[in-house]
């Protein structure tokens, strides 16, 4: 048996802030602000994990009115997804997603996203995939206001 679920996230970018897409650390001017390191990667992989199962969504698991997920790293709450994925007998089959930001371009980085993605989803690296898209100029992406992302992952029944 499989399950789909779908991910989405986006983050306000600003100065001062560090920009992290997939655990990874990306070089620019500009940061994701949020309660935790405001990965929005991490988050829609992980609300798609949640999906899959019925489990509703990151905000009910971590809520950010919770002084514990401050500046938390964002694996910690995918970690945590992955193990109520195991606890019910699934496994990734794969996972597609895409990361929409005007700049700095991810291409450098993104065999290292799939890698620490793929560790953390304890999966072979070749079971993940990460696109960047610009926003061409158009809407907060493309204005350079936000990151945003987005993941669909199927699950497959191991029991």
């Amino acid at each position: 048996m499989f399950r789909i679920g779908f991910g989405s996230d986006i983050h306000k970018l600003v100065p001062g802030r560090p920009l992290v897409l997939g655990g990874v650390v990306i070089e620019s001017d500009l940061g994701a602000e949020g309660h935790s390191d405001a990965d929005a990667l991490t988050h829609a992989i992980t609300d798609a994990i949640f999906g899959a199962l019925a489990l509703r969504d990151i905000g009910t698991h971590f809520p950010n009115s919770d002084e514990r997920w401050k500046n938390a790293e964002s694996f910690v709450f995918l970690r945590f997804a992955v193990g109520e994925m195991k606890q019910r007998g699934y496994e990734i089959a794969n996972v597609d997603s895409t990361v929409h930001l005007e700049s700095p371009k991810l291409r450098p980085y993104i065999d290292e996203i799939c890698k620490g993605i793929a560790d953390a989803l304890q999966v072979e690296t070749n079971r993940v995939s990460v696109k960047a898209k610009t926003g061409e100029g158009v809407d907060s992406v493309g204005e350079r206001r936000a990151v945003k992302a987005e993941a669909v992952v199927c699950l497959e029944c191991k029991l």
